[in-house]
């Protein structure tokens, strides 16, 4: 890294718009265009950044990994509480100091591009030819149109740095062997409760509940119907067949008992709990959860992808990423996106995996085994195979206030299917225009 010939070009930053953090309204500061020359060399002198961030793990322990590459570049961390991210970065990037990188996240993209305050990663793309070093799908999320409304088009914005996958978790002293299929896995829950155990937990409380949801729908129909609706296209729709399926199979097991009538009021650490302390046979929530329900159950809990009706291997799964873009008023860009670039190599792609991450580069022979080996083997190939699909609440600013009282209304029996989709398709519309 850093040691390749050079490849240098010009990327022009349009004009940026600050945020006033006073009154929180945008107003132009006339800034000129700037001209980068684009370079793979990392130099030699000493070199400071920022970067600011939500998630850890992975975060420090990819910075400890470039950085003793490059002893010459300090990166200062500097960690804000997730449902304190978006506003805090907004204000952030829009100062005179900007951090130099940031955690991406698709609300804060909604004024941080249209502003001019991210590069576009194009040129840096092209010369560490990342098309070939990250997956299709990773990167393709992280694109957008000018007006951050439309995603998996136009320019780069950010690089992945850790990959997260949507799954199931089962309790092996419960069930035996991962179901095959769709019918299987309903067999497989009817036989835990017969048995007296809760088959599945869910915390639709908060995000669990639409979980289940877009699992299911993950494995329903047309994964590219979805895909256009969680990009933004022109005229997409949920209203589709393989969504109501999904729909009607969540409330089929309402119906069968397989989802606790308590799932309401259940939050995501009580629902993972239960099933960490034995008391249900699945969990469905993201490999973010995985250390902590190893540690409980030790060799007991298993993972697999939401089996498809057909009971051929899973091709789609709903991942996200750990994702960092650059700030348009770095003094080092051409650093910023070496430690980018550092995101797709096998040394970070060993430190993503231990953290409890996917890694971004999905060749990489890793070493680990136990649950993590389960999840990266289940995961590589939809990966590999650009299977990869947003979860449901990117399609819009607000969607997981649709999502999650919705999927409560499916549950206790408040809200039909029609009413589900149809609440879900006017929020898209009014972010995406009809």
């Amino acid at each position: 890294m850093g040691t390749t010939t050079p490849a240098r070009l010009l990327v022009a930053v349009g004009s940026l718009i600050a945020l006033t953090a006073c009154a929180g309204t945008t107003g132009s500061t006339g800034g000129a265009e700037r001209q980068i020359a684009v370079s793979t060399d990392v130099p030699k002198e000493p070199v400071t950044l920022t970067l600011a961030y939500t998630d850890d793990p992975p975060t420090k322990s990819l910075i400890d990994g470039f950085t003793k590459l490059h002893p010459n570049v300090t990166i200062k961390p500097q960690q804000t509480p997730f449902n304190d991210y978006i506003k805090s970065i907004k204000l952030a990037m829009s100062s005179d100091q900007p951090p130099d990188l940031a955690q991406y996240n698709p609300g804060a993209m909604s004024s941080l591009v249209p502003a001019g305050l991210v590069l576009d990663l194009g040129p840096w793309a092209k010369a560490y030819g990342w098309n070939d070093r990250f997956p299709p799908a990773s990167l393709k999320v992280l694109t957008s149109d000018k007006t951050a409304k439309q995603f998996g088009t136009g320019a780069l914005y950010a690089a992945p740095g850790a990959l997260s996958v949507l799954g199931v978790f089962y309790n092996k002293s419960l069930v035996k062997q991962p179901p095959k299929s769709l019918a299987d896995f309903e067999t497989a829950m009817r036989q835990a409760k017969d048995a007296g155990h809760t088959p599945l937990s869910v915390g639709a409380l908060q995000v669990g509940g639409f979980q289940v949801w877009n699992a299911l729908l993950n494995v329903l129909g047309d994964v590219e119907q979805y895909r256009a609706w969680g990009y933004g296209q022109p005229n997409a729709s949920i209203k589709t067949d393989a969504a109501r399926k999904a729909t009607e199979t969540l409330t089929d097991w309402v119906g069968k008992g397989y989802i606790p009538a308590a799932a309401n009021a259940t939050a995501d650490t009580d629902a993972q709990a239960d099933f960490a302390n034995g008391k249900s046979a699945f969990l469905i929530t993201g490999n973010w959860a995985a250390a902590a329900l190893e540690k409980k159950l030790g060799d007991d809990v298993g993972f697999f992808l939401m089996p498809s009706a057909t009971g051929e291997p899973a091709k789609v799964a709903s991942g996200a990423s750990v994702a960092y873009a650059i700030s348009a008023k770095t003094e080092h860009p051409n650093v910023a996106a070496a430690f980018l670039d550092y995101l797709s190599s096998p040394e970070a792609a060993q430190l993503q995996f231990d953290t409890g991450f996917m890694p971004v580069n999905t060749k990489v022979d890793l070493t680990g085994d136990g649950l993590s080996r389960e999840i990266a083997t289940a995961f590589t190939p939809v990966a590999q195979a650009d299977g990869i699909v947003p979860f449901p609440d990117f399609a819009s600013p607000g969607m997981i206030d649709k999502l999650t009282p919705g999927v409560q209304g499916l549950i206790s029996g408040k809200t039909t299917t029609d009413d589900f989709l149809n609440t879900l398709q006017q929020a898209w519309d009014a972010h995406h225009g009809s």
